[in-house]
């Protein structure tokens, strides 16, 4: 058996969202570091899935050892041809500590200075978008005082 490396993926642009945040909900710090909420108020998603991202999702955090995220966003995108998308995003979020402070705080940051890469996933019951099922999606992240922004790339 030949051992090869094989031809790397490609990534083709599949969406931009700008995700609006409430004021984090602090749960503590327990055994496995510290655990907030933030709750999802609304959004638009601009590119090849278009629309708007629905109140009442959240960000389930997990804060370790002062500079590394542990991200799980749950939250619903609607279309305008009517279909309802549920999204689940994982991501790492990591920076020094001064800079991890200023976003627990809220506070803008240089985007460069943090690493923010997710991995979304998609549900539907809708036909028009059941190919959401049948692909591989990473993405990257910025952090802004009260907005999210994410662009989505379908791996092909």
């Amino acid at each position: 058996m030949s051992h090869a490396t094989l031809t790397p993926p490609a990534l083709e642009h599949l969406c931009d969202l700008s995700v609006q945040v409430g004021a984090p909900i602090e749960v503590g710090a327990g055994p496995t570091g510290l655990r907030r909420m933030v709750p999802i108020v609304g959004g638009t998603v601009c590119g090849r899935l278009q629309g708007r991202v629905l109140a009442g999702g959240a960000d389930y955090q997990l804060i370790i050892g002062g500079t590394l995220a542990r991200l799980d966003a749950r939250y619903v995108i609607e279309l305008p041809d009517g279909a309802r998308i549920f999204v689940q995003n994982t991501a790492v979020r990591t920076a020094s500590a001064d800079i991890t402070a200023r976003l627990m705080r809220g506070e803008p940051v240089p985007p460069e200075a943090v690493y923010f890469r997710c991995q979304p996933t998609f549900e539907t019951g809708d036909a028009r978008w059941q190919w959401l099922h049948e692909r591989q999606f990473v993405g990257t992240g910025v952090r802004l005082p009260d907005t999210v922004l994410r662009s989505f790339y379908t791996v092909t």
